[in-house]
């Protein structure tokens, strides 16, 4: 079967495609891609549908070798990358001849790369998805060295090769995200809305695929000792705990929570989350929640 190899799992290194939404009734977190924008780019590059599934790593890349021709992009986080020792494009399509191996280094800013292959990867499926999920454990194991994974039927059309640069977003020290406030904004004293708007937030250390711990003052609740029931959570909810320190949920968010969420951020500011290392600077600009999410 053609397949590809992987030599070096690095840190975090999962299969994500887009995931397996419309399970949330049973507990089960979306997952897929987290930097959606940048998965779907490198799928598109390497003559993929845009739903298909591809590595992401972490940090320090992977390796992997190729038991059969097949092109690759490695786009996302910028990074080095080698095809036999040979420097290659990132973010522009590599052809790969079986045997060869292809080393996606460190990142140079952000903190996850793609890897997309023509024909896609073909993991095992859980409810109709091949993405790893952290928190629920459905979906391929995180990988490690020696793992094989099955590629997909090549492209009818394969990638043309070109020079022309792709649009991959940038990732910097700083990010500004729109914080549509509520629907629990009732919850906090109206200094802790003002401290959340106008402060600088700081990337925790203690963040991954499931959220981002944020490090800043600490938000107040008008009644600390009040509990909120168990509720539904989306992707980009930020949730204040009894600490005051909000987390942003990712892509395998939990899918209800006890506590407070005092904002929610959208598809752009959760695919640049997904670029925020530790240390990285956020802050927010408000906006009102729309009429059809406030809830009483």
């Amino acid at each position: 079967m053609s397949h590809i190899e992987i030599l070096r799992a690095g840190v975090l290194t999962t299969c994500q495609d887009a995931g397996r939404p419309g399970w949330g009734h049973l507990a089960v977190p979306p997952s897929g891609a987290a930097d959606r924008p940048s998965w779907r780019l490198a799928n598109q590059l390497a003559g993929n549908p845009t739903g298909a599934c591809a590595l992401e790593t972490t940090l320090n890349g992977a390796t992997v070798r190729a038991h059969r021709n097949v092109t690759v992009v490695v786009g996302g986080a910028p990074c080095a990358v080698t095809v036999d020792g040979r420097p290659e494009s990132w973010g522009q399509p590599v052809k790969l001849q079986a045997g060869s191996v292809l080393d996606a280094g460190p990142a140079e800013v952000g903190v996850r790369s793609y890897l997309a292959f023509s024909g896609g990867l073909h993991p095992k499926s859980s409810l109709g998805s091949h993405s790893t999920c952290l928190l629920s454990g459905l979906g391929p194991a995180p990988l490690k060295d020696g793992d094989t994974i099955p590629l997909g039927p090549s492209p009818a059309h394969p990638p043309l090769p070109t020079q022309w640069p792709a649009p991959w977003a940038g990732i910097g020290e700083d990010i500004v995200m729109k914080l549509h406030l509520g629907p629990r904004l009732e919850w906090f004293r109206p200094e802790a809305v003002a401290e959340l708007t106008r402060g600088v937030w700081t990337v925790s250390e203690h963040s991954n695929r499931i959220g981002l711990r944020l490090e800043g003052p600490s938000l107040k609740r008008t009644d600390p000792a009040a509990e909120l029931p168990s509720e539904g959570i989306a992707a980009g909810g930020l949730q204040v705990p009894p600490n005051g320190q909000p987390i942003l949920f990712g892509a395998d968010h939990p899918t209800t929570g006890g506590y407070p969420v005092i904002g929610v951020v959208g598809p752009e500011a959760q695919a640049a989350a997904a670029q925020a290392r530790p240390g990285t600077r956020i802050r927010f600009v408000p906006l009102p929640m729309p009429h059809w999410s406030k809830r009483s």
